[in-house]
């Protein structure tokens, strides 16, 4: 299989921190990929030009990290998405909370990254005030284990990482001190040591 990603990007480190977690990282080659750039006939592959995407072996491309995820913990039997039920509904919200504060946060960077007489103010204090309301939802309400994560935790480390390593002026963590410990923990497992973004 070859995964199409760059390091920084945490919804490629998502994919990658869960075929750590499978097992299945040694079945993947990484191709280091900027969605603008059609080299390794990534624009054939991927219309959209977005990453992460993952050819299979049998030539099916999966694009968008939820799907590439699910796919990679059917191959593997695993229980990253859980069986049906609340378990599995409790996974899968959690996953859309984690990549829908990614979503945000993008937005919320790319604009701080303008020069500062481009900036929209409104933009920036709507975004940081999603951002404030996610972070404050996650940290008062119960957190999935770090013993058998499941794809929730996953994004989530994922989300708050990219976080930390973009926008460190935040500086989120003394507000939700449950979140901070509990990520913490989390990221101290071979899969996120092994990914940390640089």
């Amino acid at each position: 299989m070859r995964l199409f990603a760059v390091p920084a990007s945490p919804f490629s480190r998502k994919v990658r921190v869960a075929a750590i977690e499978l097992g299945l990282a040694e079945r993947i080659k990484q191709v280091r990929q900027m969605p603008r750039d059609p080299a390794n006939n990534f624009h054939t592959l991927a219309p959209l030009a977005k990453i992460p995407v993952l050819e299979a072996d049998d030539g099916t491309v999966f694009y968008d990290s939820p799907v590439i995820c699910d796919y990679l913990n059917t191959l593997a039997n695993g229980r990253l998405f859980r069986t049906p039920g609340p378990e599995r509904w409790d996974a899968l919200r959690r996953e859309a909370l984690a990549d829908g504060l990614l979503d945000v946060a993008l937005v919320l960077r790319g604009e701080l990254t303008r020069p500062e007489d481009k900036q929209m103010e409104d933009v920036i204090v709507r975004q940081r005030a999603t951002v404030d309301r996610v972070l404050h939802h996650l940290d008062t309400h119960p957190l999935p284990s770090h013993d058998d994560p499941d794809i929730g935790a996953l994004a989530i480390g994922c989300a708050l990482g990219w976080l930390n390593f973009r926008l460190p002026d935040l500086a989120w963590q003394p507000k939700c001190p449950s979140l901070a410990a509990w990520v913490d923990k989390l990221h101290a497992r071979p899969s996120f040591t092994q990914t940390m973004p640089s």
